[in-house]
């Protein structure tokens, strides 16, 4: 089973030039443990001045895939790097960082 996830968070302009410098060469453990924890097809989209990300779970326990994921030492240097140069939007759910979004259409 795939389980689709989505989310949006802002980047305000004068963080965009260091957020994308810093995404077009992520750090080989923060990939790889994206991946041990059944992570694929991960993509962010930048409009102006927000964030998409998509990315596609294979898992059988994404509670527990997550928790590794926010465990993971490399994982947590990444975001103490990329967590300051983003803007969390205020209609986030209570312990959301970036904001899910429901998925509203798939073409299979």
């Amino acid at each position: 089973m795939v389980v689709r996830l989505a989310s949006v968070i802002g980047l305000p302009a004068e963080n965009v030039i260091e957020y994308e410098r810093l995404h077009a060469d992520v750090w080989p453990a923060v990939l790889e443990r994206l991946r041990e924890s059944h992570m694929t097809n991960y993509s962010i989209y930048r409009h102006g001045e927000l964030l998409f990300a998509y990315m596609e779970y294979t898992g059988d326990d994404l509670d527990a895939d997550n928790a590794a994921i926010a465990a993971n030492e490399a994982t947590q240097e990444w975001w103490a790097v990329c967590e300051p140069l983003q803007r969390p939007l205020a209609d986030r759910q209570p312990g959301e960082w970036w904001k899910a979004l429901p998925e509203v259409f798939h073409l299979d």
